[in-house]
């Protein structure tokens, strides 16, 4: 049961005892039923949130995985290099998704779905990638030692990284073009 559900509930037993034996348009069932409604809604929009941070996190997980082999801060050509590689990471599982589809069949969802972000992050790499500054030490040091949680990411600095190699401040949590 979710917290205001139970806390109603826990409130009203202690008042009457048994719960089961309520009216219906009682003012108790209607707490209850108010109070479902609130932890309904409150669920709904936690995972509305989380559902619209994942391509984020994913894509910190990602660099966070690869930081961890890297020493030092990177040069801005060794900043566009990695995210390329880190756009065409998919690359490989299309080439054998391909390969594996019969002539003249549709492409599986899977494969719709890698191609489609493959195209999504690179207009948004025309427009700006939204990342950690890896071109700055204290980020790096700080990336490494990350704890892989959303709230871990605002001591962070990041970027919006473009393909042309302009680099623009931005802000935590990422909003259109901050």
């Amino acid at each position: 049961m979710p917290v205001t559900l139970s806390k109603v509930h826990k409130q009203i037993s202690k008042k009457r005892g048994v719960v089961n034996a309520l009216h219906e348009n009682s003012r108790d069932a209607q707490r209850l039923r108010k109070a479902g409604a609130r932890d309904d809604r409150l669920s709904r929009h936690s995972a509305t949130v989380l559902r619209a941070r994942q391509p984020y996190m994913d894509r910190i997980d990602h660099i966070y995985e690869a930081v961890q082999d890297m020493p030092d801060a990177l040069s801005d050509e060794e900043l566009a290099e990695f995210v390329k590689n880190y756009i065409n990471r998919d690359t490989p599982e299309i080439e054998q998704l391909q390969s594996e589809r019969r002539k003249g069949r549709p492409p599986s969802k899977r494969e719709e779905a890698l191609k489609e972000r493959v195209q999504a992050e690179d207009r948004e790499f025309t427009t700006g990638l939204w990342m950690p500054d890896l071109s700055d030490s204290y980020v790096m040091t700080t990336l490494k030692a990350w704890n892989r949680d959303w709230s871990g990411l605002s001591a962070m600095k990041f970027i919006r990284f473009k393909k042309n190699g302009e680099k623009l401040a931005s802000s935590f949590p990422p909003n259109r073009m901050s």
